[in-house]
């Protein structure tokens, strides 16, 4: 069976950078929503480096304009906020095919606590201004004292199968001709099993049984955690959310069509889905 991705496989977080910045220190550095575009000779993406030309650009008093994030494998890792070149930065999106998964992952957390920490700048509660805790990932209000944490959404995303076919749709922002799995965020008050099921039903109009958890993926667009399901079709024929799906149809395993890439969960469902029903190769486009 294919192993689920685990996230950040020897990163240690923290809050509180070290007292030198380290040489080797690496930068996820973002302008808005848009990264930094550096690649590797064989065209994978990394990020910044301590002493890269772009960083002798940047104040020199690293601690005030960037979030430390903690250690990967040793390395210590930083989100920065800076100005960028109009020709070197692109949304993170673009990234995907192009990453190795755990630099993904690592870029995802850069952009959520750089997005959260610009969206909290001031109380919630009184308007006054907030500030950085020392040693928590927080900010405090200087008047009430009212502490903000990033928060993320709760969400679920759903593979339907029936006797080895699988129920894929695609929403009208898609690529061109890629399917994917269901997806949808909790409501207050409801249930992730709940949720499942209204969601299923909302977008494809079908109903489902026999819920599995799979796995879960943090995603950065917006601050989501993604929870992973398998679902059994129940009942019902296809009936659209027009104006989210543009379309939804059945699958065989193999016959597949465009399918998301390696990075992101809604493959990792269909890759485990097809390894369950035996098939160790499907000959469809990735996307």
């Amino acid at each position: 069976m294919p192993s689920w991705p685990v996230g950040l496989s020897g990163f240690e977080p923290a809050v509180k950078s070290p007292s030198t910045i380290p040489e080797n220190a690496l930068y996820f550095v973002f302008d808005g929503q848009e990264i930094y575009q550096q690649f590797d000779a064989s065209g994978s993406w990394i990020p910044l480096a301590r002493l890269d030309p772009l960083m002798s650009e940047i104040p020199s008093d690293i601690n005030h304009t960037s979030h430390y994030l903690g250690e990967w494998h040793g390395v210590a890792c930083y989100a920065l906020s800076a100005a960028l070149p109009k020709d070197k930065r692109a949304g993170l999106r673009s990234l995907f095919g192009k990453v190795e998964h755990h630099l993904f992952s690592l870029a995802g957390r850069a952009l959520q606590v750089l997005d959260w920490y610009r969206t909290h700048k001031f109380c919630g509660r009184c308007g006054a201004k907030a500030e950085v805790h020392q040693s928590d990932r927080a900010m405090i209000c200087a008047h009430c004292c009212v502490h903000s944490y990033p928060r993320l959404s709760p969400s679920i995303i759903t593979l339907v199968h029936d006797e080895g076919r699988v129920l894929l749709a695609r929403n009208h922002n898609f690529p061109k001709d890629m399917y994917s799995t269901l997806a949808g965020f909790v409501e207050p008050g409801e249930s992730i099993e709940e949720t499942v099921a209204r969601e299923v039903r909302e977008e494809v109009g079908v109903e489902v049984s026999d819920l599995e958890y799979i796995g879960s993926q943090p995603w950065p667009f917006p601050n989501s955690l993604m929870l992973g399901f398998f679902a059994r079709y129940e009942s019902g024929d296809i009936v659209l959310q027009e104006d989210e799906i543009a379309d939804a149809q059945w699958f065989d395993c193999d016959a597949l069509p465009t399918i998301p890439g390696p990075v992101a969960i809604s493959r990792w469902l269909i890759d485990r889905y097809l390894h369950r029903r035996g098939i160790s190769h499907v000959d469809h486009t990735q996307a």
